[in-house]
């Protein structure tokens, strides 16, 4: 069951939160900083061990990558990376689309 709620996503206990991340996967500002610090130095381990498709870059943009949630009170955090908008010329909704069903991929293959 997908619900949708307005609250802290670091707070949580939930299977799978889903985080807007960068394709470093090694944490940012905003939610992704919130996610990485509340879930603490093991979720950036973890990221850390996912494998570089292209030096620096983790999960390229409209791809996803699932690890655990490590302190979080949900179990599991799916990592997504959206497009930069350019005026929506560059195929930017294609990769956006893409996020949404690759994060829907990994939780149906995970059986979340």
């Amino acid at each position: 069951m997908i619900r949708v709620l307005q609250a802290d996503i670091t707070d949580l206990r939930v299977d799978a939160i889903v985080n807007a991340a960068n394709e470093s996967l090694l944490g940012g500002g905003g939610v992704d900083g919130a996610i990485h610090r509340r879930a603490g130095p093991d979720l950036l381990a973890a990221c850390r061990r996912l494998p570089e498709v292209h030096p620096g870059v983790r999960c390229p943009t409209g791809e996803a990558r699932i690890t655990g949630g490590f302190s979080l009170p949900a179990r599991f955090v799916i990592h997504t990376v959206g497009p930069v908008w350019h005026s929506g010329v560059s195929g930017e909704a294609e990769l956006l689309a893409a996020c949404y069903r690759n994060v829907l991929d990994i939780a149906h293959a995970q059986s979340l």
